[in-house]
């Protein structure tokens, strides 16, 4: 198996030893021990927890200099490696550094001391600042440079130059802090970005659209080992590593987006220190496989409620010991979803364990439409009475023996996930005994559909809200679901041929192509503006083709369908959807963007929390122009999956801002799915 940097991050806080949440700096040790600057003290992280070792109070720095000594700033003191007072300005300190001949220098806002090989301190002869120092650092030829907030000053042997926006390359005269390369360049964070300074003539600007820089608002530049660059922001720690910029930011990365201070160990992992405690960000050598083995877990341990598969919610936001289960819209369908992986993982590794749990929630789906009083009639969803359970909203029924309740009006939503889990357990998993059962059930449920004019009829006898598949109103009023609704009537009936053997299935189906041209309907299925682009609709299109593309061996038919998945898989490309690509490479044999499916599956976070994602405010993206029906500031491209709000396939990948707030956990059914149908056929 090809390993990757798989992304990881741990909190610090308070619960494992932080003298306090409030983190003002952050170093690493020669041994890569980590030393934490807090608001109430001076904390040392020994790899499991937390141990407190000065009460200094309002720490503010802390510096390791040449010799593995340890300073530590605290207001207007600075303490040395004992914690004992070793100098005291009259003024804040703003910043230290040392010189190459190890001499430690320190700035208040508008005074530079420094201390001799002896530990004497002395205070640089020299007219005060004229400004407000806010970093510094000393190159090889012992220059001073300082990052004021009015530009650049470049101090040595008593002369002074002022670098700033007017007379340089400057963008803002507004510098946060300094740091200086091994080469000798100079990386200065602004509120404008970042600038690379040659220290001659040479500014390199660096800002969103010069360098892809994601947020311009810089507060903090830590140069990292194999060339990455941390950078702290006012809204999240960004990392520009092998080639490409990384975003992190909301709760999936850091405790809060301010960035006070940031430290690297020697294998890259990053400590970034916040005012509501400290984030540890690591990439470890990681497999897809054992990506998928770790959430094969996490949904057995919050998502599986007696084989029903959806997210879960959370009563404590955050907090995945509050987990409760949810009764959702559509627990069919993403159960559905969850079944398929299940088939396809068996198929790929004859593990056991994929079997069984594909079997399980196959069972709880056809369970769905045995507890309706319909026959062919599945319910959305269905609960115990008593289970503690958060139920939505909705037309709930109790059941004959009044155990349980079930949720009627169920949409094509659930058929199309109904099917879809059908074909593939059936195909590949299913023993004789089962096939039996899956096609006495889907006969009963295309029956129905069939016996009522192609509509899904309720306990009220009237069709539910979006059970409709009928020619007189997908070829009338229906203008919106005409397409995409005849792609699916046609592959379910195609589907319920193919299980159950009865030809009337096929006779439907050949009906709708020669009577109500549903063929040709389905080449224009996928919506674009002006007609209102739905996200959920391109999900559903494509548990719809797999089946018909699998099963449909006529040619002309096929090059009609082919038609419509080529056109949607073109416009769908943009959004590195792993699952659409899979599909389509599987279906066709066609290119499928496979570096750009597996780069997404990479991606995808191991937090799978709903988290307020924010971002609108970036400076590398362009904002779209409005489209009917979507309210939401959408980019032009997609964001990568890890940097967006957490969603099912079903979601707008182009919506920039979410208010999870971290109320809910999404299923890893979103790696599952397309990992696994990857890996059966062959393209990972």
């Amino acid at each position: 198996m090809v390993e990757y940097p798989q992304k990881f991050r741990t909190n610090h806080t308070t619960t494992n030893g932080l003298s306090s949440n409030d983190v003002r700096s952050i170093v690493v040790d020669g041994q890569n021990g980590i030393w934490a600057g807090t608001s109430k003290g001076l904390s040392q992280f020994d790899g499991v927890k937390w141990t407190p070792v000065a009460e200094i109070a309002d720490i503010s720095i802390l510096y390791l200099d040449g010799n593995q000594d340890l300073w530590t700033v605290a207001r207007r003191r600075l303490f040395d490696h004992n914690y004992q007072i070793a100098f005291e300005i009259p003024e804040i300190i703003r910043t230290i550094t040392e010189d190459n001949r190890r001499q430690v220098w320190i700035a208040g806002s508008n005074e530079i001391y420094y201390s001799t090989l002896d530990r004497a301190w002395h205070h640089l002869d020299k007219e005060p600042i004229g400004c407000n120092i806010q970093g510094m650092a000393i190159d090889n030829d012992g220059r001073i440079w300082l990052a004021t907030d009015n530009g650049l000053i470049s101090y040595c042997d008593g002369e002074e130059v002022l670098f700033n926006r007017q007379n340089s390359g400057l963008p803002s005269n507004n510098l946060r802090c300094i740091e200086i390369d091994r080469y000798g360049h100079l990386w200065i964070g602004s509120d404008a970005g970042v600038t690379v300074f040659d220290r001659q003539t040479e500014w390199y600007l660096i800002n969103g659209s010069r360098g892809g820089l994601p947020y311009e608002d810089v507060v903090q530049i830590r140069l990292g080992p194999n060339g990455q660059r941390w950078i702290g922001t006012t809204l999240g720690a960004i990392l520009w590593d092998n080639g490409k910029w990384e975003y992190f930011h909301s709760k999936r990365w850091l405790p809060d987006d301010y960035v006070n201070a940031i430290s690297i160990q020697d294998d890259g992992t990053a400590f970034i220190a916040t005012s509501e405690g400290i984030s540890q960000i690591e990439k470890r050598a990681y497999t897809l496989e054992q990506k998928a083995e770790a959430f094969e877990k996490t949904v057995l341990a919050r998502h599986d409620r007696r084989g029903y598969v959806t997210s879960c919610n959370l009563t404590v936001p955050g907090d995945l010991s509050s987990y409760m289960y949810r009764a959702s819209d559509n627990d069919g369908l993403w159960t559905s979803l969850y079944v398929a992986a299940q088939s396809f993982r068996y198929a790929a590794t004859g593990q056991p364990d994929a079997k069984k749990l594909a079997r399980r929630s196959m069972e709880a789906i056809i369970h769905l439409e045995s507890v309706t009083p319909i026959d062919g009639f599945p319910a959305r969803a269905i609960i115990q009475k008593g289970e503690p359970v958060d139920k939505s909203h909705g037309e709930w029924h109790d059941t004959k023996d009044g155990l349980s309740e079930w949720k009627g009006d169920t949409s094509s939503d659930e058929l199309d996930g109904h099917l879809f889990a059908y074909s593939v357990y059936h195909d590949l998993v299913a023993d004789e005994k089962e096939k039996k059962n899956m096609a006495e059930v889907v006969h009963r449920i295309m029956t129905h559909i069939v016996d009522n004019d192609f509509l899904l009829i309720d306990l009220d006898g009237q069709h539910t809200t979006w059970g409709v598949w009928t020619p007189r109103m997908l070829n009338g009023e229906w203008k919106l679901q005409r397409n995409l609704n005849s792609l699916e009537i046609l592959s379910m009936l195609k589907t319920a041929h193919h299980i159950t053997g009865d030809h009337k299935f096929q006779q439907a189906y050949l009906h709708l192509i020669q009577q109500h041209h549903y063929a040709l309907n389905s080449i224009d299925q996928k919506l674009i503006a002006p007609d209102p682009t739905n996200h959920s609709d391109d999900e559903l299109a494509l548990v719809v083709y797999y089946p018909l593309l699998k099963y449909e061996t006529d040619p002309d038919l096929r090059s009609i369908y082919l038609l419509g998945f080529e056109r949607s898989w073109q416009i769908i490309r943009p959004e590195r959807n792993p699952l659409w690509n899979f599909a389509y490479g599987a279906l066709t044999g066609n290119h499928y963007d496979r570096q750009q499916s597996i780069d997404s599956l990479q991606r995808i976070p191991m937090d799978l929390i709903c988290w307020t994602v924010i971002n609108s405010h970036r400076s590398d993206i362009e904002i779209a122009a409005e489209e009917p029906g979507i309210q939401e500031k959408q980019s032009v491209v997609p964001l990568p999956v890890d940097e967006r709000r957490m969603m099912k396939w079903n979601g707008n990948p182009y919506t920039l801002d979410y208010a999870g707030r971290g109320g809910a956990e999404e299923d890893p059914t979103i790696f599952l799915l397309p990992y696994w149908m990857g890996r059966y056929h062959g393209l990972i």
